[in-house]
């Protein structure tokens, strides 16, 4: 009996440890805090968020504890939504651990250096940045430009933070939705006359959006306009850092 009791117990820890637990590729409560908190427009309740801030930090514990191992396992769209969703909500924890702020810029200061290089984020059991998901995993792994459209700084002059989270199944759908309503923001993205004013996004990280083309060619498909095959100068729009709080 005594036998049979100790594998039981022993059974139940297995089922019951974070790291055999099946993780929940629905971001369910990632979602309920994108509902709660995040608008139609992306603009988003920090003040609310950091007064009732558990459910973003229990999603954060449980992403933080898959190992890299268990990530491997999943299929290419699971890791890349994991992934994009992970540098959101780690991105709205960083912004809430410092608020009030004006400005995303505003953290991290000459000790720590950009935000995006404080060691904010839990991934795979350890600490790391924000910086390391974006530039050392999302870019050089995936190499899906449409990333650009989704992964969001907390800052107007970026897309657009979706009040819902994304999901493997419908990840290119996603992709492309978000590709569209982006270019139609005319703030950021214009043809004026014979003049394509686009986000620096697109300057910045010109190396991803050329890689079967010209920029115009990649953002062709997502403009509303009819822009193909027109000959059109490519300025950029200037950036707002200011903080994309309701």
């Amino acid at each position: 009996m005594k036998t049979t009791l100790l594998l039981l117990y022993a059974l139940g820890a297995l089922y019951f440890a974070p790291s055999v637990r099946a993780f929940d590729h629905s971001h369910a409560d990632f979602n309920e805090v994108l509902q709660k908190y995040v608008d139609d427009k992306g603009m988003v309740n920090y003040s609310g968020l950091k007064k009732n801030r558990s459910v973003l930090d229990s999603y954060l514990d449980k992403t933080g504890a898959i190992s890299e191992s268990e990530f491997n396992a999943w299929t290419h769209d699971q890791r890349l939504a994991f992934l994009i969703n992970v540098y959101n909500a780690e991105t709205l924890q960083l912004i809430i651990d410092n608020y009030p702020v004006k400005s995303i810029k505003k953290i991290g200061g000459l000790f720590f250096g950009q935000p995006w290089d404080v060691k904010s984020v839990t991934l795979f059991g350890k600490k790391t940045t924000l910086n390391h998901i974006e530039h050392d995993i999302l870019r050089p792994k995936y190499k899906e430009p449409r990333v650009h459209f989704v992964i969001v700084c907390a800052a107007m002059g970026c897309p657009p933070l979706l009040n819902q989270i994304f999901l493997p199944e419908t990840l290119d759908q996603q992709l492309n939705d978000r590709g569209r309503y982006f270019m139609a923001q005319k703030n950021k993205n214009k043809l004026d006359g014979n003049t394509l004013y686009l986000s620096p996004i697109f300057s910045w990280f010109a190396e991803d959006f050329t890689t079967d083309g010209s920029i115009q060619d990649f953002v062709t498909p997502f403009f509303p306009s009819d822009i193909k095959g027109k000959k059109l100068k490519v300025k950029y729009t200037s950036y707002d850092w200011s903080l994309n709080k309701q």
